[in-house]
């Protein structure tokens, strides 16, 4: 990997290639670079999920970050790139002795021993803002990559992402450039063209520009949005007959579940599986299920032990702690151990505080909650409304420091908060997803918490717990199964012969249906199996299956059904109340420090040159 800090380099002796990839670990597992969304902070909780043996196989990347927008404007850069606790140094100190950081100013992004590998990508249209911003964050990851796959409006208004792919020579020019001039590799994420032929002689132009990687996502650039559809794996496997057997292909596209990595593995041929939007509504995706009986209380498991999967509290606690010790450098609060249905009574909540808890009236968690387990008993004699005088202050002392830390943060980052506090909220909504849609008072709670504000998080967090113990009691006692409406609506639909719109599936079934139909220009594929699969309870996370593309819609192959119309409908009013846009938002920000005409000694806001710059919810493509 890469040293902390650049020296003085030999280009010409860099790995590339095959012999890069075995430096780095030869990655399995990839997860995907997403605007706002693939932080430091959700990538350590991905990380999490490894075991010792298997952590060396999970590569990550940075979010899509602006090229322009990050060398000259250190606001922007400061807050989306923060390896050290002091601002990042500028290409020429990197590359003038002695620059070396101390081991103490290391932070977040680059961490030799929480992040690594990493890749930083960059959408661009221009070798030398590429260039410029690539030596920005060389000494702090193990690769540059070029996005060639951003689908969205923001991207072609901009002339980059997916919107180049006409401009084979200046992509050609933006990879050569980084490969001649920078110290680590250059690799590139693309999407397929409109026929396997042209996609192979574009990936074999990024390659012979220098791309020591190539990602393919394999959907055309006007696959986004309800027209997502299916990602077309035989195109893959055709790339990795076609080209030299040392290329190293990620594949990108259809992976809902942990099972459906070695299925892409063995029907693409490509060295690693990337997962967007699967690692964002479970960033446990890329885990091995614990064995029978060595659950512990983070992983549920039916109890006919055909499926499971990791606790939605559990994950929520793990992304709050992290928050915690590495962004804000506080210890996170000390928390009783998560109810198991087994637990003696010793160890519960009480049923009314519980009941508390799911009505939203409380903003603070039940004094039990907050104890650990061997002081349980003792605070359960003392009321709820009268806490410990002593706890009272503690709670009180970390609220001011979790505040004053939360202040420095965006004091230190040039009063631009930091992204890793930015996106909570969005993250939430997504992993959360199941569990909100059923608990309205927590989407209302979390709806209403501000950027920053980590007690509000944690307040939702106590709701969220007290949720998932309700359910987790009801499905023991055989009250409820816990399975989300929609598809208990889904598996009636199947029953009776009747299809509802379909998604991404990416078992073997249904690639094969697929190749098999496009001759006939026939679309078959449904939502039942994909969801029937996936389906698990809303306190355990789940991917999301999204719905056919519109035009199979358009071609009458197939309708929504009543139900699936309503559901729709109604997800998109619960996201537009929530103050976020299913496709992502744009803000209009300005470029460095904002130089325009000059006029009567002001500037005029007219002239300011401005850049448009994706935020949360917009997967980059």
């Amino acid at each position: 990997m890469a040293s902390v800090v650049e020296q003085h380099h030999d280009y010409t002796k860099k790995l590339t290639g095959r012999a890069f990839y075995e430096s780095i670990g030869s990655p399995k597992f990839v997860v995907a670079p997403m605007v706002d969304q693939s932080e430091f902070a959700w990538r350590l909780l991905t990380r999490s999920y490894m075991t010792p043996e298997t952590s060396t196989k999970l590569l990550a990347y940075s979010p899509m970050m602006h090229s322009r927008m990050f060398h000259e404007t250190p606001k922007y850069r400061n807050s989306n790139f923060e390896p050290l606790k002091t601002p990042l140094p500028t290409p020429s100190e990197i590359l003038t002795p002695p620059a070396s950081p101390s081991e103490n100013n290391l932070h977040l992004d680059g961490h030799p021993t929480l992040d690594r590998p990493l890749f930083v990508q960059f959408c661009s249209n221009s070798p030398t803002d590429l260039l410029t911003s690539a030596r920005y964050v060389a000494p702090f990851c193990d690769a540059v990559d070029l996005n060639l796959g951003c689908p969205q409006g923001i991207a072609k208004r901009g002339k980059y992402g997916a919107f180049l792919q006409e401009d084979w020579a200046l992509i050609h020019n933006l990879i050569s450039t980084l490969h001649a001039n920078l110290s680590i590799p250059v690799t590139a994420k693309i999407r397929i063209l409109d026929t396997k032929e042209r996609t192979l002689e574009y990936a074999k132009m990024v390659l012979n520009a220098g791309a020591s990687i190539i990602t393919v996502h394999g959907r055309q650039r006007e696959q986004k949005g309800h027209n997502t559809g299916l990602a077309d794996w035989t195109v893959l496997r055709y790339l990795r007959e076609n080209l030299p057997q040392d290329t190293v292909i990620f594949a990108n596209g259809n992976i809902l579940q942990h099972s459906d990595v070695d299925e892409c593995l063995r029907l693409t041929g490509a060295d690693a599986v990337m997962s967007a939007e699967g690692n964002l509504y479970d960033p446990s995706i890329f885990a091995e299920a614990p064995p029978v009986g060595e659950e512990g209380r983070e992983y549920w498991r039916s109890k006919d032990g055909k499926f499971g999967g990791y606790r939605m509290d559990a994950a929520f606690r793990r992304y709050m702690d992290i928050l915690y010790k590495y962004v804000l450098q506080t210890e996170p609060p000390t928390r009783k151990a998560l109810y198991l249905p087994s637990d003696p009574p010793s160890i519960e909540s009480s049923a009314d505080a519980t009941q508390e808890g799911l009505s939203g009236a409380a903003t603070q968690p039940p004094a039990a909650a907050e104890s650990s387990a061997a002081e349980s008993s003792a605070s359960a004699a003392t009321p709820t409304s009268q806490p410990v005088p002593s706890k009272k202050r503690k709670r009180a002392e970390m609220r001011t420091q979790r505040a004053n830390n939360t202040q420095q943060s965006s004091k230190k980052t040039d009063e631009r908060m930091s992204i890793n506090l930015r996106v909570v909220q969005a993250h939430l909504f997504h992993m959360l997803r199941p569990l909100v849609a059923k608990h309205t008072h927590v989407r209302d709670a979390l709806a209403r918490c501000k950027a920053g504000d980590i007690d509000a998080f944690e307040n939702v967090l106590q709701l969220t717990e007290a949720a998932v113990r309700q359910g987790l009691h009801d499905y023991e006692i055989g009250v409820d199964d816990g399975m989300p409406e929609e598809k208990k609506a889904v598996k009636k639909d199947g029953e009776n012969g009747e299809l509802v719109a379909g998604a991404e599936s990416a078992t073997v079934t249904d690639g094969e249906k697929k190749l098999q139909e496009a001759e006939a220009d026939v679309v078959i594929t449904t939502s039942n199996e994909a969801v029937l699969r996936c389906r698990r309870p809303w306190w355990v996370m789940q991917p999301y299956v999204r719905p056919l593309p519109e035009e199979a819609l358009q071609k009458g192959a197939m309708t929504l059904s009543r139900k699936e119309k309503e559901r729709l409908a109604k997800e998109e009013e619960n996201v537009k109340e929530t103050g976020l846009q299913p496709e992502g938002r744009v803000e209009v920000q300005t470029i460095g420090n904002g130089g325009g005409t000059v006029v009567n000694g002001e500037m005029e806001e007219s002239t300011k040159p401005t850049v448009e710059i994706a935020r949360d919810g917009l997967v980059s493509g």
